[in-house]
């Protein structure tokens, strides 16, 4: 919820203190009714976009969700920047099973290209797998409380 502080004595501590209590504006009396409007608009506005970023994030993370195991190291392994062949090598699977895999996380994440799965491993924060024998260690942060791990749990 956006909040704007309204105050008759603004000072700069004032202001600082109201800022970083998660006030969107800091206005001193007296004040236009439009500034008070506009303040209210743009408080608003910022509300919506970030409702609207968080619904998309969350989104993103029941996709995530869906996908396997193994097509999420597929996945972290190919948004890193690997082609197919080796993916299959870094998983010791042939490479038509990861472009079944890998079509599979397309089809699970609703990502019509690899650019847009790479938008979304990065908001993510899908991290890269660095070695196959650690594969069951690595874990995957999201901006959420908690992380997902890589053989799937979500923990808080």
């Amino acid at each position: 919820m956006p909040i704007i502080f309204i105050t008759g004595h603004g000072d700069v501590p004032k202001t600082v203190q109201a800022m970083k209590a998660g006030a969107v504006e800091f206005l001193t009396k007296p004040f236009n009714d439009d500034v008070l409007l506009s303040a209210i608009r743009q408080a608003l506005e910022r509300s919506r976009a970030a409702l609207d970023n968080e619904a998309q994030i969350r989104t993103l993370r029941d996709c995530y969700a869906s996908l396997t195991r193994r097509e999420r190291q597929v996945m972290a392994l190919v948004v890193s920047g690997l082609l197919n062949k080796q993916v299959g090598g870094e998983l010791g699977i042939s490479e038509i099973t990861v472009k079944a895999h890998r079509g599979k996380v397309m089809q699970k994440m609703k990502s019509d290209s690899l650019a847009e799965l790479v938008k979304m491993a990065a908001r993510l924060r899908v991290a890269s797998v660095p070695k196959p024998d650690t594969l069951s260690t690595v874990s995957f942060p999201t901006p959420s409380v908690g992380q997902w791990t890589y053989d799937g749990q979500y923990r808080s």
